[in-house]
């Protein structure tokens, strides 16, 4: 195994720029520079997406900004001690030593466990103090080396208080903390937890679900807990394990940053008859039920199914994009043939090409194949947890073998989800309990589902569906154009957040009913790609053409900004829309709007469900793709500039002041 870290990958008392962006870009050109990474942009741009979720300075002066990377060829760590400290969003102030942990997309465990224990130390005020006072590179080294060689002593995947007998009346909390790379900040949230509850004098237990692996805390541990932390930015896995206790549930920043306040908090909650617990079945996924509405948990079920719906889709639309570019639109008809009888030692009619397009193609096909029943499936997941997964299935292959589609695969995942949940609450006798969550469960909720779909919904939703299709088919002129510019308004709305996410959806989930006959759905999957891609794009526009409008801050996040609005991330934008959202948020919508009207006005088609301009090759028309993209573009970026310029002074002091950035 290598060395995390070696003295090339350290940048003593140097001075790397005033932003975040700058000072990450120069630590992927050390790893880059070592061999430890194959290209800068690339690890640059997967480090900033991460860094768009949630800011990565800590308390002490440390920021830790991390990512798996494809360009990574082995888990890394880059160092920085930083001779004018950067903001990083910490709340106590700037950063002075700032760490890239760069993963590979693929890490394996062991080195995953370093990059944990790693996380963890960074936490002690002991290891960091060294940091600050060694003199050399190579002392730096030596003490990454010291703290990541022992073997972790964990309890549960975390970190556990000591195991000796607790005193009576001693309070026992247990936390899970989670991330979604599961690199740094789950580790550090639980070590921060950890040391908090030790000065407390409070027993705690931490589960770590990060990268490194999941150990699940003892039954008997959570039984007797007096309450639960829930640090986490994801879906706690086994939710179901702490039904009934008391619970925190906080992002797991602040985990980090206010560990103290949040054990105070989980002792006020287990003294507390009325205070948010977990939900007592096995299928919740909700923390105290009264607390939220029907429609908030039909949003998160939805936006679940649609989070695990999307790769499918996205694979499975790139790979049918590469069988047409290799055989033809043809393809399609001859694809079945050609991939059983024909082989690389027995070449079809037309060759090589012939014969990867129809693999390609009938890969994606398969791959689309799953859209319906994985939306539905994780739609009832969301909502029952496992026992709804299988019955969310079988009810999203009643909804596409009826025709239903993806409003099928909707109604079909809710029935399951709310069926299983239902049939989990029932109390049942203690030699039936374990057979419920992988047989009876899956069985009646699947029978009540698919039966519900083929006896009473089915139909109906499929007519619906037929009647949207040929809608959509017959659409053109102005109702094109206004359906274009309601997605690009949708689009550039709130840039990831649930409303673009639904526009998404609803594109992505027609890509796999499109043929050459019905191009609306293609259409529909250009127009809103040109359309997010425009708020990014814009933003870095509007950086170029009037700085003095921006901050420093602002004017480096616009360089990121390019690579992310051309590779459709429209995330890119959400720094300026957290620092001015009413300027820039109207902009983005306006800019967004006129790209999809125009994307559908002209007709463009996208076969490829994301990828932005490197996927010119599954793009039709893709001169007019750019077009719309930089009309949209100038629109925007002119609009943010002209709100900025012209509003009242007050506003524009508040805008040239240093915000807190996040990518």
């Amino acid at each position: 195994m290598s060395a995390l870290i070696t003295p090339e990958l350290v940048a003593l008392d140097k001075n790397l720029g005033a932003a975040p962006s700058s000072v990450i870009r120069r630590l992927a050109e050390l790893v880059v520079g070592a061999g430890r990474a194959t290209e800068i942009e690339s690890l640059y741009a997967d480090a900033l997406a991460r860094e768009a979720k949630t800011a990565t300075g800590i308390p002490g002066g440390l920021a830790i900004p991390h990512c798996r990377s494809a360009a990574v060829t082995e888990p890394t760590l880059a160092l920085a001690r930083l001779s004018t400290p950067v903001d990083f969003g910490a709340g106590d102030g700037p950063a002075d030593l700032v760490f890239l942990i760069a993963a590979p997309a693929g890490a394996d465990q062991e080195h995953l466990k370093i990059l944990a224990k790693l996380s963890r130390s960074l936490m002690k005020p002991a290891f960091t103090a060294a940091l600050r006072a060694a003199k050399t590179p190579a002392e730096i080294v030596e003490l990454v080396t010291n703290v990541v060689s022992p073997v972790p002593v964990t309890v549960g995947g975390g970190i556990a208080a000591p195991a000796a007998s607790v005193p009576t009346g001693v309070k026992r909390l247990v936390a899970v903390t989670a991330c979604p790379t599961g690199i740094a900040h789950t580790y550090m949230a639980a070590e921060a937890l950890s040391a908090a509850a030790g000065a407390a004098g409070v027993e705690m237990q931490v589960e770590t679900q990060g990268s490194a692996g999941l150990t699940m805390l003892d039954p008997a541990i959570i039984a007797a807990a007096d309450a639960v932390i829930f640090a986490v930015d994801v879906d706690v896995r086994g939710r179901e394990r702490f039904a009934g206790k008391p619970v925190i549930q906080v992002p797991v920043k602040r985990g980090i940053d206010e560990p103290a306040k949040l054990i105070a908090d989980a002792i006020a909650a287990s003294e507390n008859p009325n205070a948010r617990r977990v939900g007592g079945t096995a299928g919740a996924a909700e923390v105290d039920e009264k607390n939220e509405h029907i429609g908030q948990k039909v949003k998160r079920a939805l936006l679940t199914g649609v989070s695990y719906m999307i790769p499918f889709v996205a694979g499975g639309g790139l790979l049918i994009a590469l069988g047409f570019l290799l055989g033809g639109y043809e393809i399609t008809k001859i694809a079945d043939v050609v991939t059983l009888q024909n082989s690389l030692f027995n070449l079809p009619d037309g060759g090589l090409p012939i014969y990867l397009g129809a693999v390609f193609f009938k890969i994606g096909a398969l791959s689309m194949g799953f859209l319906v029943p994985a939306l539905a499936g994780y739609i009832s997941f969301a909502i029952a947890d496992r026992p709804g997964i299988a019955p969310g299935f079988v009810a999203g292959a009643v909804a596409g073998f009826m025709g239903a589609g993806f409003l099928g695969g909707i109604a079909g995942g809710l029935l399951a989800g709310v069926a299983a949940a239902s049939f989990a609450r029932l109390n049942v006798p203690r030699w039936l309990r374990s057979l419920m969550p992988v047989v009876i469960i899956p069985l009646i909720a699947s029978i009540v589902a698919s039966g519900l779909m083929f006896l009473v919904l089915g139909g109906p939703i499929a007519w619906l569906t037929a009647a949207l299709n040929t809608w959509l088919t017959g659409m053109s002129g102005a109702a094109a154009i206004v359906l274009g510019l309601i997605l690009g308004l949708m689009m550039g709305f709130d840039l990831g957040g649930p409303v673009n996410k639904v526009a998404y959806a609803f594109a992505v989930a027609g890509l796999g009913t499109a043929t050459l006959a019905n191009q609306a759905p293609w259409q529909i999957m250009a127009a809103v790609m040109a359309a997010g891609m425009v708020p990014p794009l814009a933003m870095a526009l509007a950086t170029v053409l009037d700085k003095k409008l921006f901050s420093p801050i602002e004017r480096e996040n616009g360089k990121a900004a390019w690579l992310l609005g051309a590779s459709f991330i429209s995330e890119g934008a959400i720094p300026f829309a957290a620092a001015d959202p009413l300027r820039v948020i109207p902009a983005s919508m306006l800019g967004a709007g006129v790209t999809g009207a125009l994307s559908m006005a002209w007709g463009v088609t996208s076969k490829a469900p994301h990828g932005g301009i490197f996927v010119f090759f599954a793009i039709d028309s893709f001169a007019l793709f750019a077009l719309a993209i930089a009309i949209g573009t100038v629109v925007a970026g002119l609009a943010v500039i002209a709100l900025k310029r012209y509003t009242t002074k007050k506003v524009t002091a508040g805008v040239e002041a240093p915000v807190l950035v996040t990518a």
